[in-house]
């Protein structure tokens, strides 16, 4: 009788494509840099901290024997998120995927200088931004992937698009403008693939788990979230298999407008299919990011 050896399947290869992840420093964007430079891909990092981006390129270097490229900005402000959309297709002329991993959650209610929450300012606004401005290069390079990194946290999150801007309580821990800031980045992502059908460009979104990384840091020390964050949460290797999966699997080639968990394909909130408050919402975000007056200039 024949022996039949059994072999593990090989890894997605990503061997030539270029990778752009915000955040890509720590945490989920530094373990999703390190799996995606392993398998081959070209990655371009955006972070806002130098000393802590070198330290990741050194040890994702060290890892795959890739070394990424770097753009510092502070996604929290507009100008900055411009600067960085700029310097990428100054010195790049396709992008495979883009991976929208930068979010934080914060504690108390605070304006940045374009007059926006920062926890939706950073966590939906400056996604919005930064896709609108790649998003010719994306369409260039089809078959090309956009993975938003999302939330269970949007679930029973309720968005006024009177103050979109951010309005309303932030809630203990400042869960509540967590939500919604994922609810609006759930919306945007459904209502970005339903413009990108036919374009060969996907939108996707997810929840990478409730994961053990600084972005609870912004909650205080001793918050029970920063307790539980430290003890019991997985790690961010875990977390990032989902995101890895989207912007890497050939399972999902063609794949648009879904939200995943672990992998596969969930429903998310009642609320975030709501497709005449997705355009709405779009329309706001063009206004609030100033991509309004920009096509308007153009025409």
């Amino acid at each position: 009788m024949a022996n039949h050896v059994i072999t593990a399947p090989m890894a997605p290869t990503m061997d030539g494509k270029m990778v752009l992840i915000t955040g890509g420093n720590s945490g989920l964007g530094k373990a999703s840099s390190i799996s995606l430079a392993n398998k081959g891909a070209n990655l371009t990092l955006l972070c806002r901290n130098r000393e802590k981006a070198d330290a990741a390129i050194a040890d994702i270097s060290s890892t795959s024997g890739r070394k990424p490229d770097l753009i510092i900005a502070d996604m929290l402000l507009q100008r900055d998120v411009r600067r960085a959309a700029s310097e990428f297709l100054s010195t790049h002329s396709r992008l495979d995927v883009l991976l929208n991993n930068a979010g934080s959650n914060f504690l108390s209610h605070k304006e940045t200088e374009d007059g926006i929450e920062r926890t939706m300012a950073l966590n939906y606004f400056s996604q919005f931004l930064f896709t609108n401005l790649l998003l010719e290069t994306l369409k260039r390079s089809a078959p090309a992937r956009i993975v938003n990194v999302s939330s269970n946290g949007h679930y029973g999150a309720k968005l006024d698009l009177e103050s979109i801007k951010g309005g309303g309580r932030m809630g203990p821990d400042g869960l509540g403008a967590y939500g919604r800031s994922k609810l609006a980045l759930v919306l945007f992502t459904y209502e970005l693939a339903r413009r990108l059908q036919g374009t060969g460009v996907t939108a996707n979104c997810l929840h990478p788990g409730v994961v053990r990384t600084n972005i609870w840091s912004h909650a205080g020390p001793f918050s029970p979230l920063t307790i539980l964050a430290s003890r019991f949460f997985m790690s961010p290797e875990e977390g990032a298999k989902t995101q890895v999966y989207l912007a890497s699997s050939p399972e999902v080639e063609g794949v648009t407008g879904k939200y995943f968990d672990k992998c596969k394909p969930k429903k998310s909130s009642p609320e975030s299919y709501d497709e005449a408050m997705a355009a709405r919402l779009w329309e706001i975000s063009e206004r609030v990011t100033g991509l309004a007056a920009s096509a308007a200039r153009t025409h």
